[in-house]
Formats: structure tokens, C-alpha cells, sequence
């Protein structure tokens, strides 16, 4: 009798000893927590991550956009009001980047920092092609750098031939005295008979034209006038004082260099605020494009859990009850 109560009690019990049972059970009791190396709780952590991630460098670039949008306002009426200076002098003396002198200087116009698209690379793109159209035998072609990013390209193939790097230029706000005491240092440390400053000028915020100024030496300026090219007429001006044909077109030389770099460097500061923001702006929009996608993932892969649990439990519930 004792043998047949405990067979009885042995067929009763016998489902709760099972290995099967026991297993299903253990398994839906674990949390995400206790369990960080399965591969579910992995994968909706990385995600996560990755979420947050996401969301703190669109709220950076967002803030980027901001800060251009302020620089631009700034800037941009300053610009608009150097083209002013230098229109006089192409009036007066034309801008003739097509003629051929032997010793070229290319004065190329950047920013200092990146985050900008492509207008840094644009303007190397133009100095280099430059530099190949005026090369030759008897010809001499030398760079001047205004901003780290060119220097930072040109260097690699042209640095013998960089005669002077200028970084850091627009650190603080600038006025024309500072650039034109700049302008008088490169015109004593270089020989030159043509100026070609390269930069950006600026028209909206999604728009800007790479442009190509042309100031020619006083000695191809009289050469030009005397050939009866596009600078004939300056013989048609009379000369008041004391000073000579040559001491004029000296100080107007030197004049034009001072006010057509001041309105490069003003021009290229609103280009670069202006394709920082459509840049930022772009990388806030593919910021929420991930983000919704990222979204999308996490909660597939949250409901693919929970529907994994539910089916063991349920599983574990029905092995339990026979």
C-alpha cells in the first residue's frame, strides 16, 4: 500500500521535476538587468545609445545654425558696405585677369575653421588651376594664405611655393586699418607684377560665387595704358600736385590691394556663416531622419521581446499543466 500511495504522489508531482518545465520558468523570470549578456537586452541598449547619441548632435548642430545665423546678420552689412571701396578702382583701372605678366601671386582667401560645405575646398580648386594657367619657362607663380583650411591643402603639393601663411585672421572682428596694415606686409615681402586674390563672394545664404580679383603692379598698369589696351584712358587724366605718373599709380596700387582684400575677407566671412548654416540645417534634418528610423528600430525590437516572453511564458504555463 505504502508503494502504491507513493507511485500515486510520484504521477501527481511528476510534471513539476520535469527539466522542461523548470527551464521555460527560469528563463521568463529573468529580467533585461539580470541578464545584460543576451542578445535582446544588448541589441535595445546599443540602440538606445545610439538614440541619445543622435540626439545630443542634433541639438548641437541646431545650436551651430544659431550661432552662424547671428555671425551672418553681423558680417553681412559690413561686406555690403566695403563693395563700395573697391567699385571705384575697377571703374578706374579695370580688373584684367587675363594678362600675362611673369610673376604671378595668388592670394587665396579661407576660413579657419570647418563645418562650412565646400567653400574652402572651391577656392583651393581655383587657385591651383590658376597657378597652372600662369605657370611656364619664364614664369613665376607664388601663394599667399589667408585662413588655416587652404593652408592646410595647398601645403601638401605647393609648399615651396607658399610665400606667406596668414591664419587666424578673423579671430576677432576686423576693420579696414588692420587689413591694410596686413596688405602693406605682403606688398614688402613679395615681388609681384599681378595680384589675383581668390574668395567667395557672397550673394544669399545658399549662394555664393567664387570670384577672382586681378591688381596689377604700377609698372603693368603704365604698360597696359602705353599699349593702348583696356587702361588707355588713364593717359586722358591730368595729374594735380607734385606728384609723378608713377608715384600716383604706386599709391593706387597699394590703395586697391588694401580695399579689394578687405572686401574679400568680409565676403568670404558671410559665405562661410552662410554655408555653415545650410550645412548645420542639413545635418539637423539627416539627424531626425536617423532618429525616426532608430525609433522605428527600437520599438520592433522591444514588441519582438516582449512577444518572445510572452510566448515562452505561456509555453512554461501549458507544460506545467500537462
Amino acid at each position: 500500500m505504502a508503494m502504491a500511495a507513493f507511485r500515486r504522489e510520484g504521477r501527481r508531482f511528476a510534471p513539476l521535476i520535469t527539466p522542461q518545465p523548470i527551464t521555460a520558468v527560469r528563463s521568463s523570470l529573468i529580467s533585461e538587468e539580470q541578464a545584460p549578456l543576451g542578445v535582446r537586452s544588448i541589441s535595445t541598449q546599443i540602440v538606445r545609445n545610439r538614440m541619445k547619441s543622435v540626439k545630443n548632435i542634433q541639438k548641437i548642430t541646431k545650436a551651430m545654425k544659431m550661432v552662424a545665423a547671428s555671425k551672418l546678420r553681423a558680417v553681412q552689412v559690413r561686406a555690403e558696405n566695403s563693395r563700395g571701396l573697391w567699385q571705384p578702382f575697377t571703374a578706374l583701372l579695370g580688373d584684367t585677369p587675363s594678362v600675362d605678366v611673369k610673376k604671378n601671386v595668388i592670394v587665396t582667401i579661407s576660413s579657419d575653421k570647418g563645418l562650412c560645405g565646400g567653400i574652402n575646398s572651391t577656392s583651393v580648386k581655383i587657385s591651383k588651376a590658376l597657378q597652372k594657367m600662369t605657370s611656364g619657362p619664364d614664369k613665376e607663380t607664388k601663394y599667399v594664405i589667408v585662413g588655416e583650411k587652404s593652408k592646410s591643402q595647398l601645403i601638401r603639393g605647393s609648399k615651396n611655393d607658399i610665400e606667406i601663411s596668414i591664419t587666424e585672421l578673423q579671430k576677432n572682428a576686423l576693420n579696414y586699418t588692420q587689413v591694410s596694415v596686413l596688405a602693406d606686409d605682403i606688398l614688402k615681402n613679395v615681388e609681384y607684377d599681378a595680384l589675383r586674390i581668390v574668395f567667395n563672394k557672397f550673394h544669399s545664404v545658399v549662394q555664393f560665387l567664387p570670384t577672382t580679383a586681378t591688381v596689377l603692379s604700377p609698372e603693368i598698369v603704365e604698360r597696359e595704358a602705353e599699349s593702348g589696351g583696356k587702361l588707355a584712358a588713364l593717359d586722358s587724366y591730368e595729374i594735380e600736385g607734385g606728384e609723378t605718373k608713377a608715384e600716383v599709380l604706386q599709391n593706387l596700387a597699394e590703395y586697391q590691394f588694401s580695399c579689394v582684400l578687405f572686401n574679400a575677407v568680409l565676403e568670404n566671412a558671410c559665405s562661410e556663416q552662410g554655408a555653415r548654416m545650410s550645412a548645420m540645417d542639413s545635418s539637423s534634418r539627416n539627424a531626425g531622419d536617423m532618429l525616426d528610423r532608430l525609433t522605428l528600430t527600437y520599438n520592433r525590437t522591444r514588441q519582438a521581446s516582449i512577444t518572445t516572453e510572452l510566448i515562452e511564458i505561456i509555453s512554461g504555463a501549458s507544460a506545467l499543466e500537462g
